[in-house]
């Protein structure tokens, strides 16, 4: 095979005696996809080896990419992604996703730890309770969105409103308020969910807005799209940067 020697330091310096079953039986796709994603995407940019791997686990989450996944893990812990990191990916994935999709990640974690002698349940991370979540979760909003989602839980028809308290209480009061990841990274996370998923073009113009009050700027976006292309593919990631684009001119 004609794997380029940056792509071959690349991967043993993350996967070093990982092997799919399918770099044997395809070695000429192994050859493309090797040299693109392990040499030509990675020095595309500056992006971290760590960051870039949160990234490619959300966007694998956000695609159902489950195979790839479980081969991720190995380099994402090598690159530093602490167990307590991949599950809070995992956790605050369901409020995006649904359990529906986000459990066989779970278990893919519990299993990778198991592997690794690391213990299981992992030390809490939990900083709200029945009584403050609400409270808290709004003020995540804030601080994310900005000012106008003060009480946006109040917000919206009678007979919806209910599902705008959940938003608060749930989506951002019992994950955005957990420790592990801070706002920033999660807003990061969500943005990945977002683009590999598909079909939420409006939620994800605004959590590219978002992502650039907490910091992740446009540039930075960018890089996080070029490196998750090889998962998701060309049409998700144009889409992510048309939103990007679009998030830029609000």
């Amino acid at each position: 095979m004609k794997i380029s020697d940056q792509a071959q330091v690349y991967y043993e310096s993350l996967f070093s005696g990982c092997e799919p079953q399918w770099f044997k039986s395809d070695p000429e796709f192994v050859e493309i996809l090797g040299n693109f994603a392990f040499d030509e995407v990675i020095h595309q940019d500056d992006l971290d080896d760590k960051t870039r791997m949160m990234a490619i686990l959300a966007t694998l989450l956000g695609c159902q990419g489950i195979d790839v996944f479980e081969w991720m893990l190995e380099g994402a812990y090598q690159s530093g992604v602490t167990p307590v990191e991949m599950k809070e990916m995992v956790y605050q994935g369901t409020a995006y996703l649904g359990i529906g999709r986000t459990l066989p990640f779970l278990t893919a974690i519990n299993t990778f730890c198991e592997k690794h002698d690391i213990m299981l349940p992992l030390e809490g991370q939990s900083t709200t309770d029945a009584k403050t979540r609400l409270e808290k979760g709004s003020q995540a909003q804030v601080s994310i969105f900005g000012d106008h989602m003060k009480d946006f839980y109040h917000s919206g028809p009678e007979e919806s409103r209910h599902i705008n308290r959940w938003l608060a209480e749930n989506c951002f009061g019992d994950y955005y308020t957990r420790g592990g990841l801070n706002l920033a990274q999660r807003e990061m996370i969500t943005f990945c969910f977002l683009s590999a998923q598909g079909g939420c073009e409006p939620q994800l113009i605004s959590h590219a807005a978002a992502n650039m009050r907490l910091g992740n700027d446009k540039i930075f976006l960018i890089k996080i799209i070029s490196q998750c292309l090889p998962y998701i593919g060309y049409p998700r990631s144009l889409n992510a940067l048309r939103c990007v684009n679009e998030a830029c001119q609000q």
